[in-house]
C-alpha cells in the first residue's frame, strides 16, 4: 500500500509537470511576452522604433520618450536580423510567407524588399526567426494600427535610446511652407471649380447649338428633297413628246424651282441664327481647355507644395563623401560634401526631427549605433548604452561635416519625422524604389540579408486579406510585384 501510494504521488507529479510544460510551450508558441506602455502621460504619434538585438526588445518612441515596449525574437544564427537603419515600407494585416511553408505573418510591417519585417509570431525567449523581428501577437496588432509608412526603424546591436540634441548644423523648417501648401491647395480647388463651371457653360452652349441646328437640318432635308423633285421635273420635261405635256412639265418645274429657292432662303436664315450658337460653343470649348490647363498646373503645384510637407531624409556617407536626399520614398538629389579627417571613423548616427518648436524650428534627437563589442566598455550587463558624452560625440560628428550652401538651399524644409543620418557606411543595395535610406552596419552579422534576393514592388498595399485583389494603390509605382516571400 505504501508503495502504491508513492507511485500514485509520483504519477500525479509527472502529470502536473507535463501540464505546466505544455502550458508554457503553448504560451511560447503564441508569443505572449510582457509588453509595456507608458501610463504617466498621453502617448503621441510614434516617431521611431528601436530594436535591441542584444536585449531582444523593441521600443517605440514619440516626441517625448518611449511609449511602448515589448520583447521580440530576431534572426537565429546564420540568418541574423541585420543591424542598421530601416523604415516601414509596406504594411499588410494578413500576410503569408512564400518562402517558409506559407507561414502566417500577421500584422506584417516590411522594412526591406528582400524580406525582413516586423510581425506577430512565437517568442521562445531567444533569436529564432529567419531574419524577421517577431513580436507578441497582441502587441503587433496594436503597433500596426499606430504606425505609418516611412516610420524609422533602427535595429541596434545594443540597447540604445534617443537623446535630445541641438546644433547649428541640424536643419530647420523653411518659413511659410505650411501656408504655401494651403494656398496652393486653395488655388487648385478654385481652378477645379472654374473648370467645372466652364464645362457647365460648354454643356449649356452645346445644348443650345443642338436645338438651333434642328431648323437647319429640317430646311436642308426639305431642300434636298425639292432638288430631287427638280431633277425629276427636268427629266420629265426632256422626255415630254407633246406640246401639252411639255407645258405641264415646265409648270411643275417652275413650282419646284420656286420651292427650292424658298427652302434655300429658310436654310440660310436658320444657319444665320445658328452661327452665334456655334461661336458661343467654340468659345466655351476654348474656355474649358484653358481652364483644364490651369487646373492641371494648379493641381501639380498643390502636389509639390504638399509633398514639401512630407518628412525628408538626408544621409551623409563618409565612405562616399556625398550627401543624399530622399522624400516620400523617392530620391531628390545627391551631391558631393566634405567630411573632415575622412580617414577617421565618424560613426553611425540618426538625428530625428521629433516635433516643431516654433514656425521654423524643430526639436532634434540623436540615436548612435555601435557594435556590441565596441559597446561593452560603455555598458552594463544588460547591454544598455550608458555613454554620458554621446551628445558631445554627436556634435563633434556634425562639426566635421561641411555642406555647400547651394546644397543646403536645395534641401526641402524639415518637418517632424525628418531625419539626418551620418554614417561611415555606404548606402545599402536595399535602398531603391519604394524605400527610404537603408544602412547596414558592416561589422555586424547580416545573415538575414545575404541569402535574400531584393524584389521591389509595383504597389504598396496597406491592409489586404489573403487572396483578395488589391483595390488600394499607392500614387507612386515601385517596380515589379512582390515575389520573395
Amino acid at each position: 500500500m505504501h508503495k502504491r501510494t508513492r507511485l500514485r504521488r509520483a504519477y500525479l507529479t509527472v502529470v502536473a509537470l507535463s501540464v505546466l510544460i505544455a502550458t508554457g510551450n503553448e504560451a511560447g508558441a503564441r508569443g505572449e511576452g510582457r509588453a509595456e506602455s507608458v501610463v504617466s502621460r498621453a502617448a503621441g504619434e510614434p516617431v521611431m522604433a528601436v530594436v535591441s538585438l542584444h536585449n531582444q526588445r523593441i521600443t517605440i518612441y514619440d516626441a517625448n520618450g518611449w511609449i511602448l515596449r515589448a520583447p521580440v525574437s530576431s534572426g537565429q544564427r546564420g540568418r541574423e536580423t541585420p543591424a542598421g537603419i530601416f523604415s516601414i515600407i509596406q504594411k499588410e494585416a494578413e500576410h503569408y510567407s512564400n518562402l517558409y511553408d506559407d507561414a502566417s505573418m500577421p500584422h506584417m510591417q516590411r522594412i526591406t524588399w528582400s524580406g525582413i519585417a516586423l510581425h506577430g509570431g512565437a517568442l521562445p525567449g531567444h533569436p529564432a526567426s529567419h531574419g524577421c523581428i517577431r513580436m507578441p501577437f497582441d502587441f503587433a496588432e496594436r503597433l500596426f494600427d499606430l504606425t505609418r509608412l516611412g516610420l524609422r526603424v533602427i535595429v541596434a546591436p545594443t540597447d540604445v535610446a534617443p537623446v535630445e540634441i541641438a546644433h547649428p548644423a541640424l536643419l530647420q523648417s523653411k518659413p511659410g511652407a505650411s501656408a504655401l501648401a494651403a494656398a496652393r491647395i486653395a488655388e487648385a480647388e478654385e481652378a477645379a471649380r472654374r473648370t467645372n463651371q466652364a464645362r457647365g457653360v460648354a454643356g449649356t452652349a452645346y445644348r443650345e447649338f443642338t436645338r438651333a441646328m434642328v431648323p437647319v437640318r429640317v430646311a436642308e432635308n426639305l431642300k434636298a428633297r425639292a432638288e430631287a423633285q427638280l431633277a425629276a421635273a427636268e427629266t420629265a420635261l426632256g422626255s415630254a413628246a407633246s406640246t401639252e405635256a411639255k407645258q405641264q412639265a415646265e409648270d411643275a418645274k417652275e413650282k419646284v424651282v420656286a420651292r427650292v429657292a424658298e427652302l434655300a432662303e429658310q436654310s440660310a436664315a436658320a444657319k444665320a441664327e445658328v452661327q452665334p450658337k456655334l461661336d458661343a460653343l467654340n468659345a466655351a470649348r476654348e474656355a474649358v481647355n484653358a481652364a483644364e490647363t490651369t487646373r492641371v498646373k494648379a493641381a501639380e503645384a498643390a502636389r509639390e507644395a504638399t509633398r514639401a510637407l512630407e518628412p525628408i531624409s538626408v544621409l551623409i556617407s563618409r565612405k562616399t563623401q556625398r550627401l543624399y536626399v530622399r522624400q516620400a520614398f523617392e530620391p531628390v538629389f545627391d551631391t558631393p560634401i566634405t567630411v573632415q579627417d575622412p580617414d577617421r571613423p565618424i560613426g553611425t548616427r540618426v538625428f530625428t526631427a521629433v516635433e516643431r518648436s516654433g514656425d521654423t524650428n524643430v526639436r532634434w534627437s540623436v540615436v548612435s549605433l555601435r557594435g556590441l563589442a565596441e559597446s561593452r566598455g560603455l555598458s552594463f550587463g544588460n547591454g544598455r548604452d550608458v555613454n554620458p558624452t554621446e551628445p558631445n560625440n554627436a556634435k563633434s560628428a556634425l562639426d566635421r561635416i561641411f555642406i555647400p550652401q547651394e546644397a543646403l538651399d536645395r534641401i526641402p524644409g524639415i518637418v517632424p519625422r525628418s531625419s539626418l543620418i551620418i554614417t561611415d557606411e555606404a548606402l545599402s543595395t536595399e535602398t531603391g524604389k519604394g524605400t527610404d535610406f537603408v544602412v547596414l552596419l558592416s561589422g555586424e552579422p547580416q545573415g538575414g540579408i545575404k541569402f535574400r534576393r531584393r524584389a521591389p514592388a509595383n504597389e504598396v498595399s496597406y491592409s489586404r486579406p489573403r487572396d483578395v485583389p488589391v483595390y488600394w494603390r499607392s500614387p507612386s509605382p515601385y517596380g515589379a510585384p512582390f515575389s520573395t516571400w
